[in-house]
Parts: C-alpha cells; structure tokens; sequence
C-alpha cells in the first residue's frame, strides 16, 4: 500500500464534509445571522473583545487547538496499525471534531462570549456549571504542563531550536502593531513580511548556534521552564491583537505550509506505508500502548478526530473576536478539518517508517530487544541527522524522522537531512507553544469568571490587578509541575480527561439545540455524544482497573505515589462527567416533555 492510496480520499472526503454537512449544521441548526451582533462588536474593549477579519481568526483559532495531538496520537496509535487511526480520524474529524468545535464557538458567541462553565450553568444549571468549572480548569493544567513538558525536552540544549523559537515573539509584536495599527487592513503585506521574519528565524538559527553567541541559547530544562512560564504570562496578559493574535496567524500558516509541502512530498514521492495495515496487539498488551484498540484507540488519537481542549478556545478566546456569524463555519469546521489533515499526514510519515525503524525509537533498548525486530534505517539516519535517536519514546522524534525522509526524497534534498530532521521539531514544537499562550489566556479567563463570584472586580476582564493574579496563578499551576516534572504521573490521564470534556462539551451543545426549540435537528451534537461518552468512561475504567490501581497497591515506592494520583485524578474526572452528563440528560427530559425552555425568546422552528 502507498501513502496516496490515504491521502487523495481522505482530501476529497474531508472537503466533500465541509461543502455539505457544515452548510447543513450552519442553516439548519445554528441558523447564522450576520445581522446579530458579536460579543466582538457588542463588548469591543480593544483588548480581549476586538473584530477580526476571518482569515486573521482562523489562523489564531487553528493555531491555538492545533497542539500536539494531531502529531503525536497518531504515531503512538500505529501500534494498532495505520488503518484503525485513518479511519478514526476521518470520520471522527468530519462527523464529530468539527461539528463539536464549530457548535461550542456558535453557543459561545451566542451567549456573549461566555465560557464553556458559564454556558452549562445558563442552558443545563448551577450544579452543571461549577462541577464544569472544576472539571475545566483541572484539565487546562494538565493539558498546559504536558504540553510544556514536550516543549521543554525539544529544546533543552538546543541553541538553534531556542532561537528559532523565541525569535517568533518579537516578530509576532512587530506584526501584530503592522496588522492592527500601523497599516490596518493590509493583511496580506502582513503575512509576507511576518512570514518572510518568521522563515529567517528558522534559517539563521543554525548560524547563530554555531557562532560564538550560540551558548546563550543552550538553555536547560529549568531555565526553559522559567522562559516559558514568564512568555506565557506576559502573553496572557497583553492584548490580543499585540502578540497572542498575530503570532498564532503567522504560526498556523508555518503549520499550513510545511503540512502542504509533506502533502506534496507524499505526492511527489509516494512512500510505501511500511507499518502493518492492522498491528499485531490490537487485542492488548502492546510495547507503547499497553490497553487494546477499543477503546484505547478513540483516547490516543485525540485531537487529530476530536479534542475536549477546543470547546475551550472556541469559548475563551476565538468567540470574543468573531467579526460577523457567517464567519464561525470557516473559522471553527474549516480549521478543524485541516487539524484531521494534519494528523493524517503525521499518520502517514510515522507509517512510512519501517516497522523495526519505528519501535526502536519509540521504545527502550530493552522493550525493542523482546519484539524480535531488526532495524533498517534508523542507524543512517542518526548518523545524517547527527544525533541519537534510539530509545527516544514520545512520538516527536519517530514523526520527525518520518517526515525528514519524505522530504529528503524529493529532488535535490537528498543532503538536507539534518535540515528537515530539526525543522520538523520546530515544527511541532511551534504547534505546541500557540496553544500554550491560548490556553493560560483561556485559564485567565475562567479563573476571573470563579473569582468574580467571591469579589466582583475580578469578573472584569480589563482589570489589570485581576488579570495578573489570575494569570500568574494558572501559570504558576502548570509551570510548577513541569518544574518538578510530576506531571510524569498525570500524563496517561489526559487522553481521558480531553475525550471526557468534549463529551462535556457536546452534552453542552446539545442543551443549547434543544433549548433553543431544535430538538428535531439535536442528532447532530447527540450521536458523537454517545460514542465518545460511552468510549471514553469504558477506556477510565479499564486504566483505573489494570493500571493505576494495581500501581497503588504494588507496594513499590516508585510506583505508589504515582498510581494513587492516577487512580483519584482519573476518578473525580469521571465522576464530574457523570455529574454534568446526568444533569443535562434530565434537563433535556424536562424540555422535551412541556417544560420552557432557558432561551424561549429565542426559540425558532427546526
């Protein structure tokens, strides 16, 4: 089988969805209106609530849920083989990713730019809207500290890579006072220079790790860290439109680019996929993975199908700065397709790997040892790249090496293997840090929203006191724990913890169809309800059952602490689902039998 055989359905698939089935869920079920006004025109402050044009929106939406997950869940699940996770991510980002991402940023923008907590207090009730804000919140930190975590120990030591990185910020303020002040309207002049600064960033970072300058940045884990942390206040901070914005813009169009160019290499080359079509532990036990396909494949897989984090900013950030309704099927179904793509092309080069390849870098010396597998590539390329990458467990590097050798293969690249090998993970590690700054603003955000209820100031988004407290106490959440690295013990539960707020986040949706009087047309947020309720509780269990309990009761020190964390963190997770789920479940009943609904006064005919 070759990659064309995936890629040239999958792309006509993907937009045959968006053609069709976003236009149905925009007129028969949202029913857009470009004669309402936004919370970007109704509250505009110039700072959190601020117009922006569509393709602006998008580029700071995609680049804000496009994280790691459509990179690294697709590589991790080619345990099971490469078409278990195409399929999944196929369907799942056309029939539910995409509808629950474009139906929270509708509800969000609807309701005034209200976050995702606050929506469950107005459409299912009070109990639902703090057990949500509990349940938020602990998932934001441990999605930022994992992602950081991936950020951290890609560029720990790594001068070019620092460089690179941190070039973008001073290229995202100058854009952003370009876009919105200095030459307001002219995107596209913006696009050329950011991108060209952008591009330069990445090109002169090898010169400068190589000159005598390069030491000041080869920064360690700590001092990595503590960059981040203060990168990540001052973003959350600061305007939107002077750095949070105009940097995810110009990230998302690097991410675009370089998907479109390994899409183009895929055509151009034509990779055999050497990964089995079906992997030999689809039944469990496998050397990455250790729980079997169903259901642990829906929770691996995550953000490339569908992702809990994105009803976050979708409602935190991205709906205070729609421009017009018309404007959330581009912005919120479009830029979720393109994160399928990206996942499937992630599939793809980690499929191109040959299986030996593949299993020596993403597991130990010693695992390897055991699956009676020969390496057949990985020994040259460590050697072109010019550093090792056997035992390099994650993801990142099998995907970097997948997608060096695509691109090596087109004509006259054959010598830039080094070169591909690092831009890929600059590559993944832009897409992480965008999502870094977006979610500490979306944490600021509902941290403000909590407080306010005690002392009302801080419900004021414009208060600088408020902001920086809050800010710096979601900061300072994540970052400790990628300090201290405990977030090793948490890890394994995100994958739960994401799958189980977009079930949240679609029992959301749903209640906001039905009480705006649409039940007939509810299916569309109710059936992608169902199957990620229902795989996501079974995959909880089955962790807690064969995997975190039997490490609290292991009594191994090493193991205790660390299966007791697990163990309780993934239960209150469950238990808050469960909560909020049985709420809206009754709420619907009461609806749909007579009752009014929250928002009779704009209720319309399905």
């Amino acid at each position: 089988m070759h990659a064309l055989y995936l890629l040239i359905p999958a792309l006509c698939i993907l937009a045959i969805a968006y053609r069709y089935y976003s236009a149905f869920i925009a007129a028969k079920v949202m029913m857009l209106d470009d004669t309402r006004k936004t919370p970007a025109h109704e509250k505009y402050d110039g700072s959190n609530y601020f117009p922006t044009a569509r393709w602006v929106l998008f580029g700071h939406h995609f680049a804000a849920i496009t994280g790691a997950g459509p990179l690294i869940g697709p590589v991790l699940a080619m345990q099971f083989g490469w078409a278990p996770g195409f399929l999944w991510i196929l369907a799942g980002v056309c029939l539910a990713g995409a509808v629950h991402d474009m139906m929270l940023l509708w509800a969000s923008t609807r309701s005034g730019g209200r976050s995702l907590p606050e929506i469950a207090r107005e459409h299912i009730g009070s109990v639902a809207g703090v057990t949500a804000t509990i349940a938020v919140l602990f998932i934001l930190v441990i999605a930022l500290a994992g992602l950081g975590i991936v950020v951290v120990n890609a560029l720990a030591e790594s001068a070019w890579g620092t460089f690179t990185i941190a070039s973008t910020i001073p290229t995202a303020v100058f854009i952003g006072f370009y876009m919105f002040k200095w030459r307001k309207g002219k995107t596209q002049e913006a696009t050329i220079i950011g991108m060209a600064l952008m591009l330069a960033g990445v090109y002169y970072g090898e010169k400068i790790a190589a000159s005598s300058f390069g030491h000041l940045f080869v920064l360690t884990p700590h001092q990595i860290t503590l960059a981040l942390c203060i990168y990540a206040f001052v973003a959350a901070i600061t305007p939107v439109w002077a750095l949070l914005t105009p940097r995810a813009y110009l990230s998302s169009y690097m991410k675009i680019g370089t998907i479109g160019l390994l899409a183009v290499g895929v055509i151009v080359v034509n990779p055999k996929l050497e990964m089995p079509m079906m992997g030999q532990w689809t039944s469990g036990g496998g050397p990455i993975l250790g729980g079997p396909l169903f259901p642990f494949l829906f929770i691996t897989i995550m953000c490339g199908s569908i992702s809990g984090f994105h009803a976050l900013v979708g409602s935190g950030t991205t709906s205070k700065m729609v421009d017009k309704e018309s404007d959330i099927r581009p912005v919120a179904y479009a830029a979720m397709l393109m994160e399928g793509l990206v996942g499937i092309m992630a599939l793809i080069a980690a499929a191109a790997l040959h299986p030996g390849d593949f299993y020596a870098i993403n597991t130990s010396p010693a695992v390897f040892k055991t699956l009676g597998l020969e390496m057949v590539n990985v020994p040259t390329l460590a050697v072109e790249v010019g550093e090792n990458v056997i035992g390099r467990t994650g993801g990142a590097v099998s995907l970097a090496l997948g997608m060096a050798q695509i691109f090596s293969a087109l004509p006259g690249m054959k010598s830039l293997v080094s070169y591909w090998y690092h831009f890929a993970i600059m590559f993944e590690a832009l897409f992480i840090l965008t999502t870094i700054d977006s979610g500490t603003r979306i944490g600021r955000f509902l941290l403000q929203e909590s407080l306010g209820k005690v002392y009302k100031p801080f419900a004021n988004p414009n208060w600088m006191v408020g902001t920086a407290i809050s800010s710096a106490i979601m900061v300072l959440l994540w970052g400790y724990f990628i300090w201290t690295g405990s977030i090793g013990t948490i890890w394994p539960m995100f994958g739960i913890a994401n799958q189980l707020l977009a079930a949240v986040a679609l029992a959301i949706a749903t209640s906001v169809v039905i009480n705006m009087g649409r039940a007939k047309v509810a299916w569309v947020t109710a059936l992608p309800l169902l199957f990620v309720t229902f795989t996501t509780l079974v995959a909880g269990f089955m962790s807690v059952r064969d995997n975190y309990w039997p490490k609290a009761i292991s009594g191994n020190p090493a193991l205790t602490m660390m299966g007791w964390v697990d163990t309780v963190c993934t239960i209150i997770m469950m238990v808050c689902a469960v909560i909020i789920l049985g709420a809206a479940v009754r709420k619907w009943m009461k609806v749909l039998g007579g009752g009014s609904p929250a928002l009779a006064t704009d209720a319309e005919p399905a």
